[in-house]
């Protein structure tokens, strides 16, 4: 195998699945992103794959994941909308459909927890104000970040985003738990340099 750092990603799969499996499953999927996303009946349909080559392939993604996560093991200082979307962003790469999620901050602006609220349609999801703020008072936190993921990889808000934060604006207000912001996850492209953008920095907190 030799040094594996410097292997492209085709090579790695190659070396996961075997090079007739990896041939099919790029010319299947656009990127790494894309085929992060497949389900196991997903994978299982490409000719080759079977239960035990779909696991494999699944659980490489899941560790990848499990590795961002592992590579914050004190409290993550979440001040900045970059720090929270270094974060959010290898477990959001693999959502197919919208997840609202909400980080749990203390008084020094350091994660005290997670939790995936709901799940949406890739253009609807429903939020409501009880479920965001349950997890945040049962935590003892002082502020929250809300975030969720465009799948489309557009991170611009649409004009419900835009109004469920400032719902949740003013609900955190009257239970003196500070929403700190919106961070929208997508994609980065050769126009948009970011993968992410803030409503408060886009002046939607004002």
């Amino acid at each position: 195998m030799g040094n594996l750092e410097h292997t492209s990603a085709a090579d790695l799969l190659k070396n996961l699945a075997g090079k007739p499996v990896a041939d099919a499953l790029m010319e299947r999927y656009e990127d790494l992103t894309d085929l992060s996303k497949a389900s196991m009946d997903d994978l299982k349909q490409i000719k080759g794959v079977g239960q035990s080559k779909a696991a494999a392939i699944k659980s490489a993604f899941l560790l990848a994941q499990k590795l961002s996560l592992e590579s914050f093991p004190e409290s993550p200082l979440m001040d900045t909308p970059e720090r929270v979307a270094d974060i959010l962003r290898e477990s959001n790469r693999s959502y197919p459909v919208e997840n609202f999620q909400v980080v749990y901050l203390n008084t020094r602006r350091r994660m005290i927890g997670m939790q995936v609220i709901s799940q949406g349609t890739l253009d609807t999801i429903l939020v409501h104000a009880r479920e965001v703020f349950a997890g945040a008072i049962s935590k003892r936190a002082s502020a929250i970040v809300l975030a969720h993921n465009h799948p489309s990889g557009d991170p611009t808000p649409s004009e419900a985003d835009i109004k469920v934060t400032r719902d949740l604006i003013r609900a955190g207000q009257l239970l003196k738990i500070e929403v700190l912001d919106h961070i929208i996850m997508g994609r980065r492209t050769d126009e948009r340099p970011k993968d992410y953008v803030s409503l408060r920095e886009m002046g939607y907190f004002a």
